[in-house]
């Protein structure tokens, strides 16, 4: 940084601290750029280098009073921003690592539950193909079409206590089929 700068800053501290806040409405002009590249240049994000720096100028402004040496300005408050910006890095480091440990939890047990689901499905289908023809096809169009008992009778030429009761004994045989099925797995 040169002298004039420096010397700038130092007088517009100086200014600051003896009660001119238009002072430090220049030393935001001059600098606010500055500490929002330095925070992206660490955090690599535009919206939370933008917070950084004005956080940072928050800070500047419960400290700038206690500042000894206003010449020191500039790598006095750059080091404020260095240090936010490692603050957020570390916080959301922390924040990231507990994101991918619940991801990573989460599509464990996702896979497990459509494992799972896989499983059934196929111990389903190849326990409805062990059923009877007439049995397979009023479990299809009960379970699968959504066809109302009286319904299937209608497309079966069959009474409704027919369709019931093959619909009854599908799912015992079905039941028994699975039991028998889970016993070999």
């Amino acid at each position: 940084m040169n002298n004039k700068k420096r010397l700038l800053d130092s007088k517009l501290v100086l200014e600051y601290q003896s009660g001119n806040i238009y002072a430090f409405n220049l030393l935001v002009k001059n600098w606010h750029k500055t500490f929002c590249e330095k925070a992206f240049w660490l955090v690599k994000d535009a919206d939370v280098a933008k917070d950084i720096a004005q956080d940072s100028w928050k800070t500047i402004i419960e400290r700038i009073s206690h500042l000894k040496n206003p010449e020191s300005f500039g790598s006095w408050a750059l080091r404020i921003v260095y240090t936010k910006s490692l603050d957020w890095l570390n916080t959301n480091k922390q924040n990231y690592r507990c994101l991918q440990y619940l991801e990573h939890n989460q599509k464990t047990i996702n896979d497990e539950v459509i494992s799972d689901n896989e499983k059934l499905k196929k111990n389903l289908l190849v326990a409805i193909k062990k059923l009877p023809e007439t049995q397979q096809t009023v479990i299809r169009l009960f379970y699968l079409e959504d066809y109302s008992l009286k319904q299937i009778s209608d497309i079966l030429k069959i009474s409704i206590g027919t369709a019931k009761s093959r619909l009854f004994h599908a799912r015992e045989k079905l039941k028994q089929n699975l039991k028998n099925r889970n016993y070999e797995n």
